[in-house]
């Protein structure tokens, strides 16, 4: 896989994300063919990429176990 600069991309803290710092996953949204995942209390440690497809599809699935 190519490296991927994400030194100027745009994190989003999930909306289900503790506010008192506990289980806080960002998103950078805005990249063509990835959506990078870190843990905001540890930016520096790394970042998960996964296709644009496969994220659609977890998003998916998680929400469909919720209801």
């Amino acid at each position: 896989m190519r490296a991927i600069d994400l030194t100027n991309a745009s994190w989003r803290k999930s909306s289900y994300s503790n506010p008192d710092g506990g289980e806080c996953v960002e998103i950078a949204p805005d990249l063509p063919s990835v959506v990078p995942v870190r843990d905001s209390k540890d930016p520096a440690r790394g970042t998960l990429l996964f296709e644009t497809a496969a994220w659609a599809r977890f998003i998916d699935e998680v929400k469909r176990t919720e209801s």
